[in-house]
């Protein structure tokens, strides 16, 4: 996802560097002595992703002058494992058959295999983050909690008379937007980065996570072309920005959808006919609006950056975000 308009290719290019010894590292990092254990543990690293992560602290530790590329590409495995790690957890939980477009790890081994690798993933990442000094040791500690925290809120749902929306916002900053910014502010403390501008990072990578996933809301509605089947939240009756925003229509015409809505999508034919539906609301463009709005906030967190591609990149990467919705 490293954006192409910075103009400086020797950035690029050490960017781009940096990501490939993180990759390698990655995939080492999931080793394992049993050949079945490893072929799970590396089951969904080997099937891609956009390393959102992993760029961000790639990113930020180019505001200073400190970094250590070691240090920078182990932390950048550390929060990318442990973002691995909960995909597995989250794919039991939600009986998910496909990630990035290959049978899902508990379809192929089973629940219990899937989360024993999630968890010796996250063993693996508490070792590796063990390795940049305590105050590392805690954000990661403290980072996983707010994880698990979302979790437990999205699966006990809103108290009753809690807005949900405001409840579904919470939850993305929690099991979205934390890791992310993590992501940012380690990166932002390996490059020697001061106080304020490790606070504004860490601000700016919680803001861009959310708009990250409410970017994917948007996309598991309006695309056919992602790594799982459109309407896949839908079906599984997740809450997304799109319904969330559907839902407090009060137009006759949205009858039939808020129906659909509330009623068991098992049926392909009843999944296509709300996705149908959805495509053509208004919830689309104020879910889009939404995303723009919140994307411009994370950017103008950067004003007060040290200029040059690292922020380049940043702002860029707000860009990217809001263009994959379109």
């Amino acid at each position: 996802m490293l954006a192409s308009q910075t103009r400086d290719p020797v950035f690029e290019t050490a960017v781009r560097d940096q990501l490939d010894r993180i990759e390698s590292a990655l995939v080492k990092a999931a080793d394992a002595d049993s050949p079945m254990v490893r072929e799970a543990a590396q089951h969904v690293i080997l099937a891609g992703g956009k390393r959102f992560r992993p760029l961000l602290v790639v990113l930020a530790s180019h505001l200073g002058p400190a970094a250590v590329d070691a240090d920078v590409e182990r932390a950048a495995v550390v929060v990318e494992l442990t973002h691995v790690a909960s995909l597995y957890h989250d794919d039991v939980m939600d009986e998910a058959g496909l990630r990035r477009g290959s049978v899902s790890a508990n379809s192929r081994w089973g629940n219990t295999v899937a989360i024993l690798v999630g968890d010796l993933l996250f063993a693996r990442a508490s070792d590796l983050v063990a390795d940049l000094g305590p105050e590392f040791v805690r954000l990661q500690a403290r980072t996983f909690a707010r994880l698990v925290q979302g979790q437990l809120a999205e699966t006990v749902g809103p108290t009753p008379g809690q807005d949900r929306l405001r409840h579904y916002l919470q939850v993305v900053a929690d099991k979205t937007g934390s890791l992310i910014a993590t992501s940012a502010l380690f990166g932002a403390k390996l490059a020697g980065a001061t106080a304020e501008q490790q606070r504004t990072m860490a601000e700016f990578g919680e803001q861009v996570g959310v708009v990250f996933q409410l970017s994917d809301d948007i996309i598991d509605i309006t695309s056919d072309e992602t790594g799982k089947t459109p309407g896949t939240d839908l079906r599984e009756g997740i809450p997304t920005l799109p319904t969330l925003l559907a839902r407090t229509s009060t137009d006759p015409a949205d009858a039939r959808l808020l129906t659909l809505l509330d009623s068991d999508l098992s049926s392909d034919a009843d999944l296509a006919e709300v996705l149908g539906l959805l495509r053509r609301h208004r919830s689309i463009d104020e879910a889009r609006a939404e995303v723009r709005r919140r994307a411009e906030s994370a950017r103008l967190l950067l004003d007060g950056l040290p200029a040059g591609p690292a922020r380049t990149s940043l702002e860029e990467l707000c860009d990217s975000v809001v263009s994959r919705t379109v």
